[in-house]
């Protein structure tokens, strides 16, 4: 251990299931999904996609950034749900970023599409009204300003970027939140992700190029809580969903000279690029993905517990993960949990979110379950299909793969 070691000193999620962390973890485990109808627009006749995850709506006026006058400006829901998440995290955290703390303190938070749907609000008021977009416009849709308000609200004046890596991007905000504490850069990190893609055109793109949920002739009105089914036979494409997740890092030294509490740590990562194809998977480099993060954990294949899968609910991604996992693991594989059963794919909060909940996982020793699957003869795998599991948990392994070929790994460990 170092004292430089990046420890998980608090974090909060809103998803699908809830907007309160407590209920939304009870929810994971009592199996219940958070896919229903899609109301984030009104749906054209023969729109081909009609069920989502959507995340509630949040009103709490203590927060500034919850006003009506902010969120008048400030319209691409972007902004409120990731700053929510960040103030909450901190909140649990006991961190006060005094002026001396801040200055040490970055901020990795980012989202893969950002803030698209004020652009597409501004353009159509451009075409049918002829009227010029709203001052606020290209603040809203730039991806970097996510983090900017963040740094804005919590006053944090350390190192910033935006590491945006498609469906892996809150993973590797968590990745990039680390070296900078290892290199001595900053003594806490804000990282997570916030995507809400519950646009027309995005969500019609999804359909087009056949990645989203589409129901098997003689099944169109199934409950959309059966939709989202990782690793399952009958698995027909991701359910797109929406939401935001913050984790705040601390290197081991800051948070025991002040007193933190932590109970669990970012033990190895691992990041590798397909180079192979815009979209498809890749199983040499997804394999060499696992590999660094369990070498870079000093850690071998049998020390892990459970694995918090990718497992979008595609046909071809679904695959090339499970074996990469059994390249790595043989026939001793351990429990593979896939959270997108229940909560839909968040796109760049996907990771993150999924990652708040295997640590949940870990400090309370239970894995909750994969729902809606149908065994594939084809991926002989144990992802916990009937119902939450006990489980000792010292190390997990996170999986999240991304559009472009972007892979991201991480080891997380049980603190002593």
């Amino acid at each position: 251990m170092g004292k430089k070691d990046a420890v998980i000193v608090g974090y909060d999620a809103i998803s699908p299931l809830g907007s309160d962390l407590q209920a939304q973890w009870q929810n994971a485990l009592e199996g219940k999904s958070g896919i229903g109808p899609l109301t984030r627009f009104s749906l054209s006749e023969g729109f081909p996609v009609c069920i989502a995850g959507q995340v509630p709506d949040i009103d709490d006026e203590k927060y500034s950034f919850l006003s009506a006058r902010h969120q008048a400006a400030w319209t691409s829901p972007v902004f409120k749900y990731s700053m929510l998440s960040v103030v909450r995290a901190l909140e649990r955290s006991r961190i006060v970023l005094s002026p001396e703390i801040a200055l040490r303190t970055a901020v990795t938070y980012s989202s893969a599409i950002g803030g698209l749907d004020a652009v597409l609000a501004a353009d159509r008021r451009l075409q049918s009204e002829n009227r010029l977009p709203p001052p606020y416009t290209n603040p809203n849709a730039c991806v970097s300003m996510i983090g900017g308000k963040i740094a804005i609200e919590t006053g944090a004046k350390g190192p910033i970027t935006s590491t945006i890596s498609a469906c892996a991007t809150g993973l590797t905000s968590m990745i990039i939140g680390s070296m900078f504490l290892a290199q001595n850069r900053a003594d806490i990190a804000i990282c997570g992700a916030v995507d809400f893609a519950l646009v027309e055109p995005i969500v019609a793109g999804f359909y087009t190029m056949n990645g989203v949920y589409s129901p098997k002739e003689g099944r169109e009105h199934d409950p959309p809580a059966m939709a989202s089914r990782p690793f399952s036979t009958d698995r027909r494409g991701f359910v797109l969903s929406e939401g935001a997740g913050a984790v705040i890092l601390a290197t081991r030294e800051f948070a025991e000279a002040h007193g933190l509490h932590y109970s669990t740590e970012l033990a190895g990562w691992g990041m590798t690029s397909d180079a192979h194809h815009f979209v498809a998977p890749y199983f040499d480099t997804i394999r060499q993905c696992m590999q660094n993060a369990l070498a870079d954990a000093g850690i071998s294949p049998a020390d892990i517990a459970a694995i918090n899968a990718h497992a979008a609910s595609t046909r071809v991604g679904d695959k090339v993960e499970y074996d990469a996992i059994k390249a790595i693991f043989g026939d001793k594989l351990p429990p593979v949990s896939a959270n997108k059963s229940l909560i839909g794919h968040a796109m760049g909060a996907s990771s993150v979110i999924e990652t708040i909940f295997s640590l949940r996982g870990m400090e309370e020793s239970i894995l909750p379950p994969t729902i809606n699957y149908t065994p594939d003869p084809e991926i002989d795998i144990d992802c916990v299909a009937k119902g939450k599991r006990s489980l000792e948990q010292e190390f997990i392994l996170k999986n999240s793969f991304g559009f472009g070929g972007c892979n991201a790994c991480a080891v997380f460990k049980k603190s002593n």
